[in-house]
């Protein structure tokens, strides 16, 4: 389990790939890896991995990616020298600043537009269908690893959108936000007890008006509308 706030911003420091896998070895800042052991889990960007090797004294610790993390999430793509940002697991009765994470990247959003008014940062991300119907004005969301509050969010049809967070310095200064240009990928972890409830009514509201669906399509023909097709959005 994580928290969303970011503990450091660590870099790729060299890149092994084998067949079907692919071992990233990380430089982290000094004291990260303090007590750390093979097994522990740390969020990259906020994906999961495990801990495979380490060197304390260098503050390096070596990770094995699959080849399906490596296809849904952006950690294929990355080189030595690149910057991400970096949570240890939470420990039991830690503070929990953010919300719950559990370092499942969900989907990859993209960077669609930066916006810098005095002392602030709005970033706004391109969200894919159907994954707005879990984003919701001042809702928590997690953007690689970091949890955020979600400022504005449009709905497009077919269940894209955008949604906007604003970043103070501090959040800028502790995680990788400010390297970011429009276009890149970053990874969303949604809520998961706003994902249950949608989710909950979504499946209500079709099992009550499933049976209807025929008369309602005869009713939008009789009323020249376009017919009802698939499930409610």
């Amino acid at each position: 389990m994580f928290t969303g706030i970011v503990q450091g911003v660590a870099t790729v420091a060299a890149l092994t790939d084998r067949p079907g896998l692919r071992t990233l070895r990380v430089a982290f800042p000094s004291g990260f890896l303090k007590d750390v052991e093979i097994g522990a889990s740390i969020a990259l960007d906020g994906v999961c991995l495990t801990v495979t090797g380490f060197d304390e004294a260098a503050s390096t610790a070596d990770f094995d990616v699959m080849q399906q993390t490596l296809s849904l999430t952006t950690l294929g793509g990355l080189q030595p020298g690149l910057r991400i940002n970096a949570e240890r697991a939470a420990k039991e009765g830690a503070e929990v600043g953010g919300h719950v994470l559990s370092g499942h990247v969900d989907f990859c959003a993209s960077v669609a537009q930066i916006r810098r008014p005095d002392n602030n940062c709005v970033l706004r991300f391109a969200v894919p269908a159907p994954w707005m119907r879990y984003v919701f004005a001042k809702g928590y969301i997690a953007v690689n690893g970091a949890s955020l509050t979600v400022a504005e969010a449009g709905y497009e049809a077919g269940g894209g959108g955008w949604f906007d967070v604003w970043l103070i310095p501090e959040t800028l200064r502790m995680t990788t936000f400010g390297d970011k240009q429009e276009g890149d990928a970053v990874h969303i972890e949604i809520e998961r007890s706003t994902q249950v409830m949608v989710d909950t009514v979504r499946r209500t509201v079709d099992e009550r008006l499933g049976p209807l669906l025929p008369v309602l399509k005869a009713w939008a023909r009789s009323q020249g509308m376009k017919d009802l097709e698939g499930p409610i959005e």
